[in-house]
């Protein structure tokens, strides 16, 4: 991963050395059950759980002979051993390091997106309670259709991420898993006590049935995971990327004092970050699609799947991590124009009221079909004025569809100009917000 995205947080625990740290954690771990089960010499096990140590540089120039990384692993953690290091890696094959210590690194790393979604989560609801009552237009299809509050939209992000947080912690519960179950997983060298014991030692929980390496399904399962929070972040960067939009301006990503937006156009203010997070999106969405391929390993094993972890794995949690930092920065100091929501708001004229009156006609008699013909009409009248250029409101300040309603005599003989009127009452669209909060912010 490059350092442009990373954290060092999480950058540092996908680096080479992390890798082989984790790699003689497993192995100490197992030395201690050999141990306990009273197979090797307490005193050799102490030895290597004390002295136990290796090189990066000397693994690498042991692999570039060997050509197999865990044995040049093995060999420089000898090296730093008297006699006891026969106990090294005992009645182990590679895999039982290697998939256990990539068990440890994807905890650890879980843990860590875990926190940033709560963080993400509290900055959420933080501005979800701010702008609670905060009016704006709703769009389907990018078009106006009725009012609701910026705090609602919030609230739907708020949501969706807590849905992922649970995935997220149930994820935990199918990737926290290790083995040391020996060549073909058959412990024919290696007794399930030992692994029992390792695992515990390790935190982790034992695969139930290994062939010779931790199922690839685990790993799909959280590589998907991550791609659909992803997506999730994604979604609300594409909105804030709307909102920021110039003839729109109903919110900005904030603009620091030194900022410069571009290097022709010294006016401009650019949702930089969305637009990064959209595209960091894409590239945790393809991780999914090898981790799911390596599901399908040739019999017990084979190491097709070993070349795309080393790319996938610490890519996505590296990104993810990031992206996760960046949407929160963005929606904490998110710059929000209530009065352009407002404006926007008002910008068809009255138009977003015309399903509050279509339904208080069928409450007078008015059958459903003629309801929809008698509001339309009007409501095409004011695309037409508007098409035209003609302000949306009179010089009394009052609406272009309050004013061709109320001229309606069809309409008239229906609802009165009072019950008309009424239908133009933005309270009656926020008035089950705080239900809706309560339901979201338990």
């Amino acid at each position: 991963m490059i350092d442009r995205y990373s954290r060092p947080e999480m950058s540092e625990k996908w680096t080479q050395h992390a890798r082989y740290a984790a790699w003689l954690e497993v192995e100490k771990a197992a030395v201690k059950a050999w141990a306990k089960l009273g197979k090797i010499p307490q005193d050799d096990a102490d030895k290597i759980v004390k002295n136990a140590t290796f090189s990066v540089e000397r693994i690498e120039e042991i692999e570039a002979v060997t050509k197999h990384d865990l044995i040049a692993f093995n060999t420089s953690v000898s090296e730093s051993l008297g006699e006891e290091s026969r106990w090294f890696h005992y009645g182990m094959t590679s895999s039982d390091a290697v998939d256990t210590g990539v068990a440890l690194q994807m905890r650890d790393s879980l843990n860590i997106i875990i926190d940033d979604v709560k963080t993400l989560m509290e900055s959420i609801k933080k501005r979800a309670e701010e702008h609670k009552m905060t009016l704006m237009v709703g769009r389907s299809h990018g078009i106006h259709g009725e009012p609701i509050t910026f705090g609602l939209t919030l609230a739907v992000w708020y949501d969706e991420v807590a849905r992922h947080l649970l995935n997220l912690e149930q994820t935990m519960e199918v990737i926290a898993v290790g083995q040391i179950s020996g060549a073909m997983g058959n412990f024919a060298h290696a007794p399930l006590e030992l692994e029992e014991y390792a695992m515990e030692e390790l935190g982790l929980k034992s695969e139930p049935c290994s062939n010779q390496v931790v199922h690839r399904d685990r790993y799909a399962r959280l590589a998907t995971t991550l791609a659909l929070l992803a997506s999730s972040v994604e979604k609300f960067a594409v909105q804030v990327r709307h909102l920021q939009r110039t003839e729109v301006y109903e919110a900005e990503e904030f603009f620091a004092k030194g900022q410069k937006g571009s290097s022709a156009m010294p006016h401009k203010r650019n949702p930089i970050l969305t637009e990064n997070i959209t595209g960091l999106a894409r590239m945790i969405r393809a991780y999914a699609a090898p981790a799911m391929e390596n599901v399908a390993l040739w019999h017990e094993r084979d190491i097709s799947h070993s070349s795309t972890e080393r790319f996938w794995l610490p890519d996505a949690f590296i990104t993810m991590d990031f992206m996760l930092h960046r949407m929160n920065n963005v929606i904490a100091n998110l710059t929000v124009f209530p009065e352009n929501m407002m404006k926007n708001l008002n910008l068809t004229g009255g138009l977003v009221f015309s399903q509050r009156v279509l339904l208080e006609l069928p409450l007078q008699g008015v059958s459903r079909e003629d309801a929809y013909r008698i509001v339309q009409r009007n409501a095409m009248k004011v695309w037409q004025e508007i098409q035209q250029g003609k302000a949306t409101t009179d010089e009394k300040g009052e609406s272009l569809y309050l004013n061709h309603l109320l001229a309606d005599d069809e309409l008239i003989k229906s609802l009165s100009e009072k019950e008309i009127r009424e239908c133009f009452n933005y309270d009656y669209y926020t008035k089950n917000v705080d239900a809706i909060f309560k339901r979201v912010f338990k």
